[in-house]
């Protein structure tokens, strides 16, 4: 009885609900209308940048010029040995006893730019540092066995030869001349990706970044020309470029936290670069020349420290002078500052070595300095780093002190127990006869640096100004140390 009332009930509705749309539909029928509406129209332009006269440099020609110049440089080396002994062993059985531990071979990489027809070839001294061989590949695949000329830490400069003729070389361009914002081309070979080209632009000159100072190079010159064009590990001793195909330096350091390129990249200029050059191609040696001060950049702490009343801060602050330097005899004193360097305006530490580097010692530098508001004018004869106007060279009694040295023979190293070290042969007046040293004393270090040829010692001599510091033995078997004064 219930279902048939549920059913009924459904039925009702279900009928009324169809009916009432059925009527709605007949007596209440509207025109469907569909408008449109309008939008605002919003202009669209492409995403260029405006039309304009101006065009990025055709780089395709410096490029051309520069790659078949520019070789891969390749290095094998071996460390150095280290010697297992303590402090005591070797008081009591002689320097550089017990035994030695010989490294494994170690393969190095870098670029080399070529300078003259007959084989020359700049590279930085950091690729073929201890380098035992050295091997030059061209860019046509041809391989060459390459001599080491010479080498100046203190600039990260080394000069290579080649047995080869009729070579593509690079010309020197004018790093002076150089702007920021100029684009160069950087070529080299990153990663042993051999005849790779960059670009980018000048980002600022003269920039010292610490490198070589903390290489331990107290006499360090760094006044490098700054860039974005990419450089990586193996670019080091490659081309820097301008549009013309130039070169205007060497490709030497990166700023990067990971080792490999970050953004910017450093480069010796030609104008440091050639005078090195030019001194090994005719020396063997680098004639640095000095003009005897202690310098820092003009800040306004240095200003106030040094009491100067300057409208504004320019130059370079001399901090002190060596008293028997060039600048102490032409007139120079602490506190002055030095506005220019034959006549080119010095701002900064590293363009007033820079423009010191060009000159040899004996030659002559015109410095107009500020001094209590006025300025003054200083003719300077520039010095060698032993404080003397004369040309230093491998031969040159100033490197070995006054002394005849000669590397010992195998059978004297076994006989004293030693396995380097060179020998004081004959002493004439100089600071190692002053010192003490007699003949026949044998140099096994010179400032804790391993003597193991006439020509490390003089390395470890040129580098230093002041004091030397030896350990050695005498053919008695006798160890005795010695404390050099270099400055009488």
């Amino acid at each position: 009885m219930n279902v048939k009332k549920f059913l009924f009930t459904f039925f009702i509705a279900t009928t009324s609900a169809v009916l009432s749309v059925f009527v709605y539909t007949k007596v209440f029928k509207t025109q469907s209308e569909v408008r449109i509406i309008s939008e605002q129209q919003v202009p669209i332009t492409q995403a260029s940048l405006p039309q304009s006269n101006l065009q990025l440099p055709d780089l395709t020609a410096a490029a051309a010029k520069s790659v078949h110049a520019v070789v891969h440089v390749k290095t094998l080396s071996r460390g150095q040995s280290y010697n297992s002994g303590n402090p005591l062993f070797e008081y009591f059985f002689g320097p550089g006893s017990g035994y030695q531990h010989e490294p494994s071979p170690v393969m190095g990489a870098g670029s080399g730019v070529i300078l003259t027809t007959d084989g020359y070839i700049v590279t930085n001294n950091h690729v073929i540092n201890n380098a035992e061989e050295i091997e030059v590949v061209m860019n046509d695949k041809r391989t060459f066995t390459a001599e080491l000329v010479g080498a100046d830490p203190t600039s990260d400069i080394a000069l290579l030869k080649i047995d080869a003729e009729d070579l593509p070389y690079l010309s020197y361009g004018n790093s002076d001349a150089l702007q920021v914002g100029q684009w160069v081309l950087a070529v080299g070979n990153p990663f042993n990706l051999t005849s790779t080209v960059t670009a980018g632009i000048v980002s600022a000159k003269a920039r010292s970044i610490n490198i070589i100072a903390n290489g331990r190079q107290n006499y360090g010159i760094e006044s490098f020309i700054q860039t974005d064009a990419a450089v990586n590990p193996g670019n080091s001793g490659g081309a820097l470029v301008n549009q013309n195909g130039d070169l205007i330096g060497i490709n030497t350091a990166i700023a990067s936290q990971t080792g490999s390129y970050s953004g910017y990249s450093f480069a010796v200029p030609v104008s440091i670069a050639r005078k090195v050059v030019a001194d090994l191609m005719e020396y063997g040696e680098v004639q640095r020349a000095l003009l005897g001060v202690s310098i820092l950049d003009v800040t306004k702490a240095s200003a106030e420290e040094f009491g100067l009343d300057m409208d504004k801060l320019e130059g370079v602050l001399v901090g002190g002078v060596s008293e028997n330097g060039g600048a102490a005899k032409a007139g120079v004193k602490a506190g002055d500052v030095i506005l220019s360097v034959d006549g080119d305006k010095v701002n900064s530490v590293p363009e007033l070595q820079e423009r010191v580097s060009r000159h040899r010692p004996g030659e002559v530098v015109n410095l107009i300095v500020l001094r209590d508001g006025g300025k003054k004018t200083f003719d300077v004869t520039l010095r060698n780093i032993r404080g003397t106007t004369s040309i230093l060279t491998s031969s040159s009694d100033e490197l070995t002190l006054g002394a005849t040295l000669k590397e010992l023979s195998t059978n004297d190293k076994r006989r004293l127990g030693i396995r380097y070290g060179i020998q004081v042969e004959e002493l004439s007046e100089g600071s190692l006869k002053k010192s003490g040293v007699k003949k026949g004393y044998i140099i096994t270090k010179a400032n804790r640096v391993s003597i193991e040829s006439v020509e490390d010692f003089k390395e470890v001599v040129k580098d230093v100004d002041e004091g030397l510091f030896l350990t050695g033995i005498y053919p008695n078997g006798r160890v005795v140390y010695y404390a050099v004064n270099l400055q009488e």
